[in-house]
């Protein structure tokens, strides 16, 4: 057991959360369980993380399509990934700062701003990301179709 102190008082606690004083096989689905738990809580409670997840399956979709390469879809894979991440990493900050501090708070609105605006930051990423891999493959079909017109 290691013991912590908090506000001088002694707590003993396992050494590891989920699996006490060794990793055992039980401890590691009780992880998994807890983390897929904390999705699940995600999509019920925040609408934001549904149009996340949606445009991921789109561009995933229109990927297969406009036959990426595999640095392409490393790329894609790793936006889609920041922004869903950025989303979890927002409303636990957020469920975080409205529990300790239920009461309204220009700091915890400051802090909570802050959170949303990483959020933005990764959208805008993945959107400039996003324009890197699609722009030249749609201008291509542009000029395609402007091209067939033409013979027409």
């Amino acid at each position: 057991m290691v013991k912590k102190v908090v506000e001088n008082y002694e707590l003993e606690q396992p050494r590891f959360k989920n699996y006490g004083e060794q990793v055992t096989l039980p401890g590691i689905i009780r992880s998994f369980r807890n983390a897929f738990n904390g999705f699940q809580v995600l999509l019920d409670r925040e609408y934001n993380l549904y149009f996340d997840v949606a445009a991921g399956i789109i561009v995933t979709f229109i990927g297969f399509f406009a036959n990426l390469s595999a640095y392409e879809w490393i790329a894609q894979t790793i936006v889609i990934g920041l922004v869903i991440f950025a989303e979890l990493t927002n409303t636990a900050i957020e469920k975080t700062m409205d529990l300790v501090h239920p009461e309204f708070s220009l700091k915890v609105k400051d802090i909570k701003d802050m959170a949303a605006g990483s959020v933005l930051f990764a959208v805008l990423i993945a959107i400039v990301v996003g324009s890197i891999i699609y722009f030249p493959r749609f201008a291509s079909f542009l000029y395609q179709v402007v091209d067939l017109f033409e013979k027409i």
